[in-house]
């Protein structure tokens, strides 16, 4: 194996993934592919990685085999290559499958490749990854070796915070910190229409949203204090902030919160199946 990693697939989190890998090991072992080959080429002119229009190719090629595909195309990606999975693990050359396809479990996967043995390690990541402020999940079913899941760690470190979480809470992670960044950026889109509503010009009060949801997360994140209780030292009893905060409680801002998480969880219950 010439290569370290080949990534099928180069959107918007493949992309994010692929960068964060170029600055951590030697691109020059890093190949991509893409659908639309002018993207992967363009992609690896920028960050020193190889391209490739054969997705089998790449995947000869490499250790790591990084699917950063939907899940409704998945299955069509991974089956053409499952018979290079199978014979690397004749030769004992050890290839390690990874995905970042959301609600497609590691036994789905392996139904797939259809061997008990094949390391297989899937990576939940969410799309402040972008901008390396990301959070990058790992899981494993005990396929993958520790120098794996070590070398997998290490190659999206840049694309911000990684843990590792047993699979069976993968679907739940995913929608608290996956799918909830999108949550949020409604939350700050209408505060900052409320701050123009009340005669803020639009730059001012997006910029003013968004950075005291950063702070607020920050807060949360590096004094250890619960939400709950940073909500009551913002609340000073009669004045501006609890009045808006019980109008929050009282229009059922948690249930609905909870809702939404709850249609997300069963979203990627059913793209696993």
């Amino acid at each position: 194996m010439k290569n370290t990693a080949a990534f099928i697939g180069s959107g918007n989190m493949g992309g994010a993934f692929i960068r964060a890998a170029a600055r951590a090991v030697d691109p020059g072992k890093i190949i991509i592919t893409d659908f639309d080959p002018l993207k992967a080429e363009a992609l690896a002119d920028s960050t020193g990685c190889s391209w490739s229009a054969d997705n089998s190719e790449a995947a000869r090629s490499a250790k790591f085999i990084i699917l950063c595909v939907k899940p409704q195309v998945l299955p069509s990606v991974l089956t053409p290559l499952v018979s290079i999975l199978r014979e690397a693990e004749e030769i004992g050359e050890s290839k390690v499958l990874v995905s970042i396809a959301a609600g497609i479990t590691i036994a789905k996967l392996r139904s797939i490749v259809g061997s008990d043995t094949q390391p297989i390690i899937r990576v939940m990541p969410n799309t402040p990854a972008l901008i390396g402020k990301g959070l990058m999940i790992l899981a494993t079913d005990g396929s993958a070796s520790e120098e794996d899941m070590a070398a997998l760690g290490k190659m999206a470190e840049a694309c911000g915070e990684v843990r590792r979480l047993d699979e069976k809470y993968f679907d739940q992670a995913t929608v608290i910190a996956s799918c909830s960044p999108a949550y949020a950026y409604m939350f700050i889109e209408a505060l900052a229409e409320a701050g123009k509503a009340m005669g803020l010009d639009a730059e001012t009060s997006l910029f003013y949203a968004a950075r005291s949801m950063l702070g607020s997360a920050a807060m949360v994140l590096e004094t250890g204090i619960s939400p709950e209780e940073l909500c009551r030292m913002v609340c000073s009893p009669g004045g501006s902030t609890i009045a808006g905060v019980n109008v929050l409680r009282e229009k059922g801002l948690y249930n609905l919160i909870g809702e939404a998480a709850e249609a997300s969880y069963k979203r990627n219950i059913e793209l696993g199946k």
